[in-house]
């Protein structure tokens, strides 16, 4: 049977049939084990995939990439707005693996549908970044090396990303409002000025939700700790 007809006129039982695959890409993001009937993250992914039935369509690529992306973007959303957010992390163990398996399993078609979104957003993250006089180059020069410091800063922008006041002040003066971030995240004033280029490129792409592919390729999960 063909997708448009699961997706048009059997998605209860499309839904039903992938229901490994959603809660597979959960787990994943999540790193544990969980439960249908109590982690809202299921219903969160489950939510997802459904609007990624009603939205797809063909140069969207493949749509169990096109979905995976949009139920990672989702948890992340999630995690975004709960109150008692978990630690992340850039997780690099099975990116590439993901990145070969996927485009093994799609077309030529598809894969270029895929590489033209991205390069859609990577040019609207571009010009936006030229209004805060930065640069791929610039944050290439400003990035951590180190992985904890990565994972802090990450922490750090995805909370300043929850937060209308700071948001605010970021769009209109197009800089860190650095005070108010210390006081929010407990964060060292010398920390967010060094690294002041990379924590505004996050924050712009956390509080975009144009940059659908771009979030998903941060490759962000779960990982252990709980402070900043």
């Amino acid at each position: 049977m063909s997708l448009e007809k699961d997706l048009n006129n059997n998605r209860n039982d499309f839904i039903e049939k992938s229901k490994k695959f959603i809660y597979n890409v959960a787990a994943n993001i999540c790193k544990k084990k969980l439960q249908w009937e109590n982690d809202d993250e299921l219903s969160v992914a489950l939510i997802a995939f459904n609007k990624a039935c009603e939205s797809y369509v063909e140069d969207k690529g493949n749509f169990f990439g096109y979905s995976k992306v949009l139920i990672k973007n989702a948890i992340i959303d999630h995690f975004r707005k709960s109150t008692n957010n978990p630690y992340l992390i850039f997780s690099t163990e099975d990116n590439q693996l993901e990145y070969i398996d996927a485009k093994n399993s799609m077309t030529s078609y598809e894969l270029e549908q895929e590489n033209i979104k991205r390069g859609e957003e990577i040019k609207l993250f571009n010009d936006e970044l030229k209004k805060y006089g930065l640069s791929f180059e610039v944050l290439a020069e400003s990035s951590p090396t180190h992985r904890d410091t990565r994972d802090k800063l990450l922490n750090l922008a995805f909370n300043c990303a929850n937060q209308p006041s700071i948001l605010e002040y970021v769009h209109k003066y197009k800089m860190l409002p650095v005070k108010q971030i210390c006081l929010l995240t407990n964060s060292n004033r010398k920390l967010i000025e060094k690294w002041r280029r990379y924590i505004l490129a996050l924050i712009l792409i956390f509080s975009n939700k144009e940059y659908v592919y771009i979030r998903s390729y941060l490759n962000i999960k779960v990982g252990e700790g709980n402070e900043y």
